[in-house]
C-alpha cells in the first residue's frame, strides 16, 4: 500500500508546533511589554484598570490585570517565570494552556475581587504565574502521570520558594492574587484531569 503523502512529515509537524508555542508565549508577553511601554507616555495610566475589589468597574480588571504592571521592574520579575511555567504547560497542548490560563485568570481574579482590601488595586501577571505553578504541581497527582509528577518535583525544587508569596509578608504585594491564582491552578488541574485508576507514564496531550 502506498504511503499517505497527504500527511506532513513528523519533523515538520514538531517544528510547526514549537513555532506555534513560541509565538503564543512571546506574543502574550509582548502585549504586556507594549502596554508597559505605552504606560510610560503622558496621559496613559493603564495600571488604574486593575482589579478593584467589590467595585463594579473593577470587574474589568479580572481580564486586564495580567497585562498591567507597576513599572518595568515588576514586569521583568514576572517575564521569565511566565515563559518557563507557561512553556511547560504548553508541552501538554495549546488547548490545555488556554484552559488553564482562562480558568486561572477568571477564578483567581474573581477571588481577589471578592476578598481583596477595599480601595486596593491589584495588577500583574503574578496571579497567572502562581496559577501555572499550582496547575503543574497538581496535574501529575490528579492525572496519575509519573512523567508529570517528575515535572512537579523539578518545579518544586526550582520554584518552591515562590509559595511564600501566598502569605501576607510584604506590603504592596498582592498576596491575594498569588493565593487565589495558585488555588485556581490546582482547581483547573482537578477539573481537567480527574483521577484515573491507572498510572500513566507519559504526559497527556491537550
Amino acid at each position: 500500500m502506498p504511503d499517505d503523502i497527504s500527511k506532513p512529515p513528523r519533523s515538520h509537524s514538531l517544528a510547526a508546533t514549537i513555532k506555534e508555542h513560541v509565538v503564543l508565549l512571546f506574543g502574550l508577553l509582548g502585549v504586556m511589554w507594549v502596554v508597559e511601554v505605552l504606560n510610560q507616555l503622558p496621559f496613559f495610566h493603564f495600571e488604574r484598570y486593575g482589579i478593584h475589589p467589590r467595585s463594579v468597574p473593577g470587574l474589568a480588571g479580572i481580564i486586564l490585570a495580567p497585562f498591567l504592571h507597576a513599572g518595568f521592574d515588576h514586569l521583568m520579575v514576572n517575564s521569565l517565570p511566565f515563559i518557563i511555567l507557561g512553556g511547560i504547560i504548553l508541552l501538554g497542548g495549546i488547548r490545555v494552556f488556554w484552559k488553564v490560563t482562562i480558568l486561572v485568570a477568571l477564578c483567581g481574579g474573581f477571588g481577589v475581587w471578592l476578598v481583596g482590601a477595599r480601595f486596593s488595586n491589584h495588577i500583574g501577571a503574578s496571579g497567572l504565574i502562581f496559577g501555572y505553578l499550582g496547575f503543574l504541581l497538581a496535574r501529575g497527582f490528579f492525572e496519575r502521570s509519573l512523567a508529570w509528577m517528575l515535572v512537579a518535583v523539578v518545579i518544586l525544587i526550582v520554584y518552591g520558594s515562590l509559595l511564600f508569596g501566598v502569605l501576607p509578608l510584604h506590603a504592596g504585594i498582592s498576596w491575594q492574587g498569588h493565593l487565589f491564582g495558585f488555588f485556581a491552578g490546582i482547581g483547573a488541574a482537578r477539573m481537567m484531569f480527574p483521577k484515573e485508576n491507572k498510572m500513566l507514564v507519559a504526559p497527556g496531550r491537550g
